[in-house]
């Protein structure tokens, strides 16, 4: 249907070209082998090989308990001037661009194919080791209302398919609906956080894999860890896609 303008006749029909590019993004979401990142022809992988191979990766030489980057692989200042509750951090990916895209995909843009990679990838990390529970990050029930998912717990999902691990979602809960850790300075972190989360189950003498998708500060992974380990847990690991580097 056309309505008449100033001018003449006037589509409400979008331009050729942009219709073009609609079509592009459709199929492109719509094809299985299309790369997340590029939309190149991916061969059923979640990216193509150029894109898989430019994933920012982390330096050999990092801390041992929180996986930021150190000049020989000793611990870093922060974890010397106060040792974490986790014991230590599995982290897949520098967070940086384009690994920051795909994270923003999960989490904003709900493709859970991005999950199930990551999940992939840290099952490859773990290996043979053993863990008796995996538990994912918790939201605040208001956080989860308004995205519709909790990307941890989808990430804890896809490695329990793979590992065989049980996973806990509902013995660790967010009471505290705390402002986005990414919006405040670092040494506010903390505070921000403390006393946000309430653990209702007994974890005495296991071993916990907790997940969640990125690291900065370490300070929301750290209070959860100080709660499991308050009921309990002999030891905390902590699993992410990608760790914020200091420096």
């Amino acid at each position: 249907m056309d309505y008449r303008g100033r001018s003449g006749w006037m589509s409400i029909l979008p331009q050729a070209d942009g219709l073009k590019r609609l079509g592009r993004k459709i199929l492109n979401a719509a094809l299985p082998g299309s790369c997340l990142l590029c939309g190149a022809d991916s061969q059923g992988s979640l990216l193509c090989p150029p894109c898989a191979k430019d994933l920012p990766q982390l330096s050999g030489a990092r801390c041992p308990i929180c996986a930021d980057q150190t000049t020989h692989g000793e611990r870093c200042g922060a974890c010397l001037r106060e040792t974490p509750h986790f014991a230590r951090t599995i982290a897949l990916l520098r967070y940086d661009f384009p690994a920051d895209r795909l994270i923003h995909a999960l989490k904003y843009g709900h493709q859970l194919a991005v999950a199930a990679w990551s999940a992939e990838h840290l099952a490859e990390r773990i290996g043979t080791e053993q863990f008796d529970l995996i538990v994912p990050l918790p939201l605040h029930p208001e956080r989860l209302r308004e995205r519709g998912f909790n990307q941890s717990a989808e990430i804890a999902r896809a490695l329990q398919n793979r590992l065989k691990f049980p996973v806990d979602r509902r013995n660790v809960v967010r009471t505290r609906a705390t402002p986005p850790q990414a919006d405040l300075p670092h040494k506010a972190r903390h505070k921000n956080v403390r006393g946000a989360f309430e653990c209702r189950a007994d974890f005495t003498g296991q071993r916990l894999l907790l997940i969640d998708d990125v690291m900065t500060t370490g300070a929301t992974v750290n209070e959860c860890a100080r709660v499991l380990k308050l009921h309990g847990a002999t030891e905390v690991t902590v699993g992410v896609i990608a760790r914020a580097l200091k420096h």
